[in-house]
């Protein structure tokens, strides 16, 4: 709490240089902070900052004489922009200042997974929900412990882990069925049996269309299991009490009313993730519903990126827009500035993802990657597009080494593991859990770790997590150098994993380019908020290039030569080639449909077993 108060007043001292005195009110500072900022600030006080301050003495001595005598009135900051940033392991609630772009305040809620069967991935539709209202209502009370109005938030943007699919009943509100993440595998056999109706079985028969090669990542394949396997999901469809949606559209709809006049609609970015998106029209495409045999009155209705799509019903924030909603990967594009042609960054979350801005027209990858679009800021705006290098997993493994193998406690210690050795020592992991996404859309890819050997460690084995995570992004970096024909000069990074320094080396070492870090790491949460604060009828945060805040950033250069970068690469892929074509989807059944237990070894066994193998070796060998 008190580096919170502590960064406020901070971002005080800044203000008052930059914007308006009357703002905000200097009455809540206690005496000592209110001397401290007056010996900043003023710039005759010994001390002081020395640069003119025009009128800083008139305009500041009655809000300082306040300070001494009353804390009685909330800080008038002028306009504020929440951003709700729903992502796959975590809920948060994040209030920016619309006028700098400073975050005050946030808080986070950790959103538990469940593993129903091999490949299975799914998330409790009411917990996201409430871990929704629980971020909102705690950063309403950390602001209002901070004194900064919250009156003062005039909307919120909305963003979230993209082609995640939920259906529900609109006349009970209630979910039909979990939530299916977008690195779910079950619908593998869903999608052969897609590609074999098409001519030549060809993956990418709807790419002209949609940018996608038909995946089981996309949620037109995870909403036709759901009507194919789930009987209330069904029953719902066929009675027309059903409702689609990725998160965005579940949470806009819960929270403008729901079952009482919710408003049912999802944005651009979003829609087209579905494979059921006409990504040139910008609308449902009936072709595309009926290849997935899906009814188009379940589909939310599709609009813009920054526009009022409803009212907040009930909470604290009653009455304030929701104007604003970007599937988290074009948020961070947004949120990075990146409005140029050309212009990339790459997001290391629980996946990886490397977007690149194609301008107003998309453009069709050759090489292995998505074409999306990107944002359409507003109703009348023409929308951007973008290709897009897509990784399953990056974060995830992380928090597989700590949860399944517990060689790890934190991703602090990965760090500090990974650091200890400075080299894999030969050691390649692909961690291939939800089979390879771009550029190689392999479904039946399986993770390994190869090239071990008795001195290999933990230590080894955590520096080539890391090293898994420089290598994919490499891949897709190559792909998208080959698309555009114009080659990065240096990447754009941000999301969590951006906090490993030593992972930031790797990267650029790798890639043999610059990586740059913006020092304000919540970008995909500040393209939210933009979005929705430039939204018509809301209009407090200006996108025009003149008035966007300069970001301020570190820079990762490359510290080795690129020969050896070139080595390491080979080998990460004769690596990939080996985890190819480990599953298929016709796996040994029992009888009932459930794959036996003797069908496959998972993982996580094997490996711990390889170790055991190898210290079981090392003894029985004897001295040396």
């Amino acid at each position: 709490m008190i580096s919170e108060r502590f960064n406020v007043y901070c971002w005080e001292a800044t203000c008052l240089r930059h914007h308006p005195l009357p703002t905000v009110q200097y009455d809540v500072l206690t005496p000592r902070l209110a001397a401290r900022l007056w010996s900043e600030l003023d710039p005759l006080s010994p001390g002081g900052d020395r640069s003119p301050v025009p009128g800083a003495r008139s305009s500041l001595e009655p809000h300082m004489n306040g300070a001494m005598a009353a804390s009685s009135h909330r800080i008038k900051l002028g306009p504020l922009v929440a951003a709700i940033d729903q992502g796959t392991s975590s809920t948060r609630f994040l209030v920016f200042n619309a006028k700098t772009a400073e975050l005050l305040s946030h808080h986070q809620v950790e959103i538990k997974q469940s593993f129903p069967k091999e490949g299975w991935v799914e998330e409790d539709p009411k917990e996201i929900l409430n871990s929704v209202l629980e971020c909102m209502e705690r950063t309403c009370e950390k602001l209002t412990q901070l004194n900064i109005d919250i009156s003062n938030i005039k909307a919120i943007g909305v963003t979230n882990q993209r082609e995640t699919t939920l259906v529900w009943d609109k006349e009970t509100g209630e979910p039909l069925y979990n939530a299916i993440v977008w690195l779910d595998l079950r619908t593998q056999s869903t999608v052969e049996r897609l590609i074999n109706k098409t001519p030549g079985r060809n993956k990418n028969h709807l790419k002209h269309k949609t940018g996608l090669p038909i995946s089981t990542y996309f949620s037109a394949v995870k909403l036709r299991w759901l009507m194919d396997n789930v009987d209330e999901v069904r029953e719902a469809v066929v009675s027309h009490r059903a409702m689609f949606g990725t998160v965005d559209s579940w949470l806009i709809w819960c929270l403008t009313g729901g079952k009482s006049g919710g408003v049912h609609c999802t944005d651009v970015t979003n829609a087209s993730r579905t494979m059921l998106f006409n990504i040139h029209t910008l609308e449902w495409d009936p072709e595309l519903c009926k290849y997935f045999g899906i009814p188009m009155e379940i589909l939310p209705r599709v609009r813009s990126s920054s526009e009022i799509y409803g009212l907040m019903k009930s909470g604290a924030l009653s009455g304030i827009p929701i104007s604003g909603c970007l599937g988290d990967q074009s948020a961070a594009l947004v949120g990075q500035m990146c409005f140029q042609d050309g212009q990339a960054k790459n997001t290391y979350g629980t996946g990886c993802f490397l977007l690149r801005n194609t301008g107003p027209k998309p453009v069709m990858s050759d090489h292995g990657l998505l074409t999306t679009v990107a944002y359409k800021l507003g109703r009348d705006t023409p929308a951007c597009y973008a290709l897009e290098g897509s990784v399953a997993i990056a974060g995830a493994v992380v928090r597989w080494l700590q949860d399944n193998l517990g060689i790890i406690g934190s991703s602090e210690e990965l760090e500090k593991l990974a650091a200890s050795v400075g080299t894999s020592y030969g050691c390649y992991f692909v961690p291939a859990f939800s089979g390879l996404y771009a550029p190689y859309w392999e479904p039946s890819a399986r993770g390994i770790i190869c090239g071990l050997t008795q001195f290999t460690n933990k230590s080894h084995l955590a520096f080539s997590a890391l090293e898994a995570v420089c290598f994919q992004t490499r891949e897709i970096l190559d792909a998208m150098n080959q698309d555009s024909g114009i080659p990065l000069t240096q990447l754009q990074v941000d999301g969590g994993m951006t906090s490993n320094r030593l992972l930031m080396q790797l990267q650029a070492d790798i890639l043999c380019i610059p990586v740059v870090k913006p020092s304000m790491p919540e970008t995909t949460a500040l393209g939210a908020a933009m979005a929705a604060g430039s939204a018509e009828g809301v209009s407090v945060w200006s996108l025009k290039p003149e008035d966007l805040s300069a970001v301020t950033s570190e820079k990762f250069e490359p510290q080795i030569n690129p020969e050896e970068s070139e080595l390491r690469y080979a080998r990460w892929k004769k690596a990939v080639q080996k985890s190819m074509n480990w599953e298929t989807t016709e796996p040994a059944g029992n009888g009932n449909g459930e794959t036996s237990i003797f069908c496959s070894i998972p993982l996580g066994f094997f490996i711990m077993g390889s170790m055991l193998m190898l210290v079981g070796a090392r003894y029985l060998a004897g001295p040396h």
